[in-house]
């Protein structure tokens, strides 16, 4: 690990999670002694259970580490010393070649092991945001401690709203208006928000024409689409917050003219990508809009069920780009609190870097990731 990660690792220690990266250290700091905490786990491997879990976007030269070309991988990060993080750590890619085998000598644990499974999982995720997270987990029948989640009960029940108001043309749609139609959309949302094996929903399935696994992971999907739409018009006053603030950041110390060169173009590239990104997820999300409206409103189905099906295929998109997003705005709310440590020349690139990094179009050059390095 070089300087930079190191640096970055030792902020990470008292930061959040993020959509990007799962602090397990941090949750086992905060929630270790908890009985809750210790009778469900994430992993059963002590280790792991305080590792830190970065989903973390390739460079060229870690391209071969994997079987399959593919631009995002998850990283597991383990701190050589939890106590000081800028002693750096050891990590491993999910997936990677001879995956498996590094694992055993690593951790005593193969295959078959619960935790290999676990992160599994986590890997087919295009983010680590915390209802995706345990949406995934549940899909599994891992029932996690709350704590690994760092959505509060506010913003679920918020969502649980928003879920309502989205659903409510298909309640009406179905049952028409009224008072039956209230308490229809009530239990549609919870049926849409519930893993549980007798929330199928057996008659949309059916009207769809979908085969079960077809049907489950394309409501999966829909389940991500739906919170992706509510994350991103929860966030639209905070990414242009930050958006400025980014324009009009200023470290402390002197930078050279290298530095400074970079952190003027790092400015206005920033900008224009996070601008760009915020537009091509607004077009995702009209995808689903659009096939949507032409179940409830025009009543032809066909376009939604396609919807289902491709809907696997642009989640893993969406994910990524909203992602990051969630990411940078995460990340600055911490890094830039009050009462918050001024930033230095050197720091403010590393934090720009890492968020050009993550914005990165999939035909440029991952180039070097650094908070995720």
């Amino acid at each position: 690990m070089n300087d930079r990660t190191i640096r970055n690792l030792a902020h990470l220690r008292r930061s959040a999670s993020t959509a990007r990266v799962l602090n397990l250290l941090n949750v086992y700091n905060e929630h270790g002694h908890d009985p809750d905490w210790i009778a469900r786990p994430l992993f059963r491997t002590p280790a792991l259970n305080r590792a830190l879990i970065i989903k973390h976007r390739l460079r060229r030269d870690e391209l071969d580490l994997f079987r399959l070309r593919r631009q995002v991988a998850t990283k597991v990060v383990l701190p050589i010393d939890a106590s000081d993080l800028k002693a750096g750590g050891h990590f491993v890619f999910v997936g990677e070649r001879d995956y498996e085998r590094m694992m055993h000598e690593a951790f005593g644990i193969d295959r078959e092991h619960p935790d290999i499974a676990a992160l599994a999982l986590l890997d087919r995720l295009p983010s680590l945001d915390p209802f995706l997270l345990r949406e995934q987990l549940r899909r599994a029948g891992i029932e996690l401690a709350p704590c690994y989640f760092s959505i509060s009960e506010r913003d679920m029940e918020r969502m649980i709203r928003f879920v309502e108001d989205e659903i409510r043309p298909l309640v009406t749609l179905s049952v028409g208006y009224g008072l039956a139609a209230v308490g229809s959309t009530r239990r549609l949302a919870g049926k849409i928000l519930s893993n549980d094996p007798r929330d199928r929903m057996e008659a949309l399935r059916q009207t769809l024409i979908l085969g079960e696994d077809e049907y489950e992971e394309g409501i999966f999907c829909w389940k991500g689409f739906l919170y992706y739409k509510w994350v991103l018009g929860s966030l639209a006053a905070d990414i242009a917050s930050v958006a400025q603030a980014i324009s009009t950041v200023r470290p402390l110390g002197r930078a050279d003219q290298a530095a400074q060169e970079y952190l003027d173009r790092g400015r206005t590239v920033l900008r224009a990508r996070i601008q760009k990104t915020c537009q091509e997820v607004s077009l995702t999300l009209r995808v689903y809009d659009d096939a949507y409206a032409s179940l409830t409103v025009v009543g032809e189905p066909t376009a939604f069920r396609d919807f289902l099906r491709e809907a696997p295929r642009m989640f893993n998109r969406l994910g990524e780009q909203l992602g990051a997003i969630q990411h940078i705005v995460s990340f600055w709310r911490f890094r830039f609190s009050p009462g918050a440590a001024n930033v230095s020349p050197e720091e403010l690139i590393d934090i720009f870097m890492d968020f050009e990094t993550g914005l990165a179009e999939r035909a440029e050059d991952p180039g070097e990731v650094i908070l995720a390095a």
